[in-house]
């Protein structure tokens, strides 16, 4: 069946979208209310429909493909109980909507209203180029208001996907820029772990001699075999229990310094606890454990 206006463009003019449709045997379209109320800004789908769509031009999906015996379209977007419009539910709801960008649709109805109350008929003039051979169908020109509609909904849709490019770009590029910084902490991690190793390779302090962070290393080293993350956490940690006797600092401070998350970290704490290299002193005031050293 040939239209005088593509479907397709002619719900986009009126709706300022694309939206679904079921296109029945005889040639009728029907589209989701749900679709169309979204489209338009009708927020209750139920209440746009009882209020102005007559119950003739509205139908459940299941209903209206049995009558054709056909089945309900696979996906699970098309449930069985999905309320359908025709067309002119469709253009129902788009009279009753406030949409500025429903304007020019709204206007070319109301011409078409009036034209065929003064003349009695409404005819779309015929398009400049013409299909050719045996039996080509007539080309018509679009409406003025349809065809501007439409270039307005297409230049507005062009900077949207421009927008969303750009945000996109910006994107890829902040992540680009989180990763350089992350491996810049890795590296100077390993760095620091290297530096204190070299340390912890010294000779200890003498037997009753004061803890130095290079000490301290060295001795969890003879206690447990220390992996990867376990080290990195007590590479940060050492100095600071050296130094102020004890550690006050909340999980996620440790994992933003190591690079770890705080399950790891809380680990890796777990098992130097377990090797006796440190032991809880019972929780801050701010709710962060505290540890001390173990000198057992």
């Amino acid at each position: 069946m040939n239209e005088a206006i593509d479907i397709s463009d002619f719900v986009y003019a009126a709706t300022g979208d694309r939206v679904r449709r079921l296109t029945m045997p005889d040639g009728t379209h029907w589209f989701p209310a749900v679709d169309v109320c979204r489209k338009l800004g009708h927020s209750n789908t139920s209440k746009a429909l009882s209020d102005h769509v007559p119950d003739a031009h509205r139908e459940m999906i299941e209903t209206l493909t049995g009558g054709y015996t056909l089945s309900v379209p696979a996906g699970r977007e098309w449930r069985r109980d999905m309320n359908l419009i025709d067309l002119q539910g469709l253009i129902l709801l788009v009279n009753a909507c406030t949409k500025p960008a429903c304007a020019p649709f709204k206007q070319w109805v109301a011409q078409v209203i009036e034209t065929v109350q003064r003349e009695g008929f409404y005819a779309l003039d015929e398009a400049e180029v013409q299909p050719v051979g045996p039996g080509a169908p007539i080309a018509y020109a679009m409406p003025e208001q349809v065809a501007e509609a439409i270039v307005r909904l297409e230049a507005h849709n062009l900077k949207l996907d421009e927008e969303l490019a750009d945000a996109q770009r910006q994107s890829l590029a902040l992540q680009r820029e989180m990763l350089t910084a992350q491996t810049a902490m890795a590296q100077a991690m390993v760095r620091i772990a290297d530096r204190i190793e070299g340390l912890a390779l010294r000779p200890a302090a003498p037997s009753g001699g004061p803890a130095t962070t290079a000490s301290v290393l060295a001795g969890w080293r003879e206690r447990l075999s220390v992996t990867e993350d376990v080290w990195t956490v007590a590479v940060v940690i050492a100095p600071v229990l050296v130094e102020k006797g004890e550690l006050r600092e909340p999980l996620e401070s440790i994992a933003s310094r190591t690079g770890l998350t705080v399950r790891r970290v809380n680990e890796c704490l777990r098992m130097l606890r377990r090797h006796a290299c440190i032991r809880s002193r019972g929780g801050a005031e701010d709710g962060a454990p505290v540890y001390v050293l173990n000198t057992v």
